[in-house]
């Protein structure tokens, strides 16, 4: 990355060197706090002067007359007189601050800093400072960090800084040592069950993480397994879209895992499930009016996909823009996209005003028409049952990872061919895809395996 010439006179960040503006209060570049910065202390070290042999003790009270020896040096005697006549005195260095070269203790002169006696050498201990008055109890020190080592051992309930891995992390998530601005919980998680994963990431633009997901499985009541997986985008015009795409997943995940385990269908559990995940999105309206009595507030909008792998079935659900892919393990069969985008676009392209190509070229493709949310037009789940013939993988995904791998085609060369076998893995690569290619948007990708059972091998 090349940088930009810097003038010397430019005021930077004592944290990162990135430059500051007059009047700046924290750096724009890792958030330390510029009120912390302190001005430099003057200097005034005290100089240990050693001599070239040992100091012959001298009876206390003898005076050391110019000249004399003193640590095996001959010292010139004073020339010169002060203002009174008199010869101006010899300096000795038992009269300078500090120690000797035989470690005696010379006259302490307040206010000067003392140099540590030499390797050896023991200097005479300090007096104790008395003790302080009882005041209230302070936290546990946090032990300094020596990065070789890694991160230090926190105390129960504080947080260390992931820059300098040895300040403490305040209320408002910076570090009370270098001032730099903590990572939030949400902007990458990842998660990973025994035949499902998933992996989101604020991406490189935003300031927070609108995405949420959530990945469990089930167990019908004849005792096989389900998979199911949820994805949600929160609208960033909206109010709160973080709060409303985590309510969704989380709602939807609950309503799916209960449908499933009494039996019902899963398609008719898909659809019952968006229904769910659309009134916990509604609930959420009424706090934004009680927030904002006298401002206009869109209330908090999300778009959901989700899909079940249940019994040789595969079911999508979806309202917005959020997608699912189908792609085969052997890649001998094309893969599919399995959504129909609720978008501007994609309204185009159905009425044959545009081709696909026109219609996402243009700057409203991204114009949502269907999203979960209070002022939302007539929900309207879509829900769809597919039995493929063949196993493979099933990636549901929001628009941040789509829009660096659009079409089908591109989606499975995007995808590790070993992604049935490292779901994970597979859900890493696919979000390091849409960073690698910009990052614009947050990211965030499911990679749910599909294995045809032997009973259904070669059905339709």
């Amino acid at each position: 990355m090349s940088q930009m010439h810097r003038s010397a006179d430019q005021p930077t960040c004592p944290s990162c060197e990135e430059p500051l503006e007059s009047g700046d209060l924290f750096c724009g570049g890792c958030g330390y706090d510029l009120s912390a910065v302190r001005e430099r202390p003057d200097d005034h070290p005290t100089l240990v002067m050693h001599g070239a042999g040992r100091t012959e003790p001298r009876a206390p009270g003898t005076p050391a007359g110019p000249g004399a020896p003193v640590g095996g040096v001959e010292w010139p005697p004073a020339t010169g007189v002060d203002s009174s006549g008199t010869p101006v005195p010899v300096h000795l260095p038992e009269e300078v601050p500090g120690v000797d070269s035989t470690g005696s203790r010379l006259p302490e002169h307040p206010g000067d800093f003392e140099l540590p006696a030499p390797a050896g050498v023991s200097a005479v201990p300090p007096v104790p400072a008395a003790s302080p008055a009882p005041s209230a109890p302070q936290p546990p020190p946090v032990p300094s960090a020596d990065p070789r080592r890694g991160a230090v051992a926190a105390p129960a309930g504080v947080k260390i800084c992931v820059a300098c891995r040895a300040g403490r992390v305040d209320t408002d998530g910076y570090c009370e040592n270098c001032g730099h601005a903590q990572p939030r919980e949400r902007d990458h998680m990842e998660q990973e069950l025994c035949s499902v994963a998933a992996v989101s990431d604020r991406g490189l633009r935003h300031h927070r993480n609108e995405d949420a997901f959530a990945v469990s499985s089930a167990a019908l009541p004849d005792g096989s397994p389900a998979v199911v997986a949820v994805v949600c985008d929160g609208v960033s015009s909206a109010t709160r879209p973080d709060e409303a795409s985590a309510a969704a997943s989380s709602s939807a995940n609950e309503s799916l895992l209960g449908a499933l385990e009494r039996g019902t269908h899963p398609q008719q559990a898909m659809h019952d499930a968006i229904v769910a995940a659309a009134e916990a999105v509604n609930s959420l309206a009424g706090a934004v009016a009680t927030e904002h009595e006298h401002h206009h507030q869109n209330a908090p909008a999300c778009t959901i996909v989700g899909a079940v792998v249940a019994n040789g079935l595969l079911v999508i659900g979806w309202i917005g823009d959020s997608r699912a892919y189908w792609v085969p393990d052997d890649r001998g069969g094309p893969p599919a996209r399995l959504t129909e985008d609720d978008s501007w676009a994609a309204q185009m392209v159905a009425a044959g005003l545009m081709s696909e190509a026109e219609a996402y070229a243009d700057e409203r493709a991204h114009a949502i028409t269907g999203w979960l949310g209070a002022d939302a037009y007539e929900l309207e789940p879509h829900t769809a049952s597919f039995k493929p013939d063949r196993p493979g993988v099933v990636v549901v995904c929001t628009d941040g990872l789509w829009n660096y791998a659009e079409g089908a085609d591109e989606m499975a060369r995007a995808l590790p061919a070993d992604a049935a076998e490292r779901p994970l893995h597979a859900a890493q690569v696919l979000v390091g895809h849409a960073l690698d290619g910009g990052g614009h948007d947050n990211v965030t990708v499911a990679v749910v395996p599909f294995a045809v059972p032997p009973q259904g091998a070669g059905s339709a």
